[in-house]
């Protein structure tokens, strides 16, 4: 592919929140150069068995329960999210993300940046900070982090895929990471950021279908075998508007045309979960100058249907 690094956005991050409650550990590297995780093939392995049993909404076992835009045309998305450590069983998966997506069907172009627990890519039973892409719903592109070419890492920090050293504990200490998905007007690329830090880009000739975009949202999902128990989504409690309860975004934000960060009215979100006696998701709107506009989404999981 050839592709000219593009070393820093052409914009400033604009995000009204600033948060330093990033709980996990992060390793800097010489400057000038980026960490590169070290892949076996059994990471491969998993991550392709992963890809294929919860990235697309077909398959059975996968609930979500999020709040998205009504259909449009937008150049970002971001939150602040509260991180927590869901306990799952062999099969299962729990997870967090605010993502944009263009295209239909097939062609579905889609950048997703959150946090989940997934022993089946990991490996273990830990919290990790992730990135995924595909540029055709997952059929023959995409993966997670950087377990494919795609994303463009330009940070020293090591973060991509990270494990959680802390994770937030209801009814105390809350941990949460601030993140955003934001194209650039000159390049086009779509840029992660993470907490004070942009972390690179998705290049744009990899996702030709996100000249802009058609749908953000912010999603809670989970995954498990077809006939199986279903785990806790977020925190594990339903939305509750008790922000140390219920798993969080908040500040959330997108970006019209006007390439400024917008709150949702609630008139332009629509609120869905497939599986409502397991998981639910609710937008509360302007909770003021601390939280900004809110959504609360989880539940306890359990007999959930396929």
């Amino acid at each position: 592919m050839n592709h000219k690094l593009q070393k820093k956005p052409s914009f400033l991050n604009r995000r009204k929140n600033s948060s330093n409650s990033l709980g996990f550990h992060i390793d800097q590297c010489p400057i000038g150069t980026i960490p590169i995780r070290r892949t076996t093939s059994d990471d491969l392995f998993r991550g392709k068995l992963y890809l294929d049993n919860i990235l697309s909404k077909e398959i059975p076992g996968k609930h979500v329960a999020e709040v998205t835009l009504v259909p449009g045309t937008y150049y970002g998305v971001g939150a602040t999210s509260s991180v927590y450590s869901i306990k799952v069983e062999k099969g299962q998966s729990s997870a967090a993300v605010i993502w944009v997506k263009g295209g239909s069907s097939d062609n579905t172009n889609y950048i997703g940046v959150g946090w989940h627990v997934a022993p089946e890519l990991y490996n273990d039973d830990g919290t990790h900070f992730y990135v995924v892409w595909t540029a055709d719903n997952f059929k023959k592109t995409g993966c997670y982090n950087l377990q494919c070419p795609g994303f463009v890492q330009t940070s020293s920090d090591s973060q991509l895929g990270g494990r959680f050293d802390k994770t937030s504990t209801q009814n105390g200490e809350m941990i949460q990471i601030e993140i955003s998905i934001y194209q650039d007007p000159k390049t086009k690329n779509w840029w992660i950021y993470n907490t004070n830090k942009m972390l690179g880009y998705f290049p744009s000739s990899i996702v030709p279908n996100l000249a802009s975009a058609v749908e953000v949202g912010w999603t809670g999902q989970t995954r498990a075998p077809v006939n199986a128990r279903s785990p806790p989504m977020g925190s594990g409690s339903y939305p509750d508007r008790n922000i140390v309860h219920a798993s969080y975004f908040t500040h959330i934000s997108y970006q019209d045309g006007s390439r400024t960060n917008q709150e949702p009215s609630k008139e332009s979100t629509r609120i869905f979960s497939d599986a409502p006696n397991c998981y639910r998701a609710e937008y509360y709107g302007d909770e003021g100058s601390e939280y900004g506009h809110v959504i609360q989404f989880g539940g306890p999981g359990g007999d959930c249907g396929n």
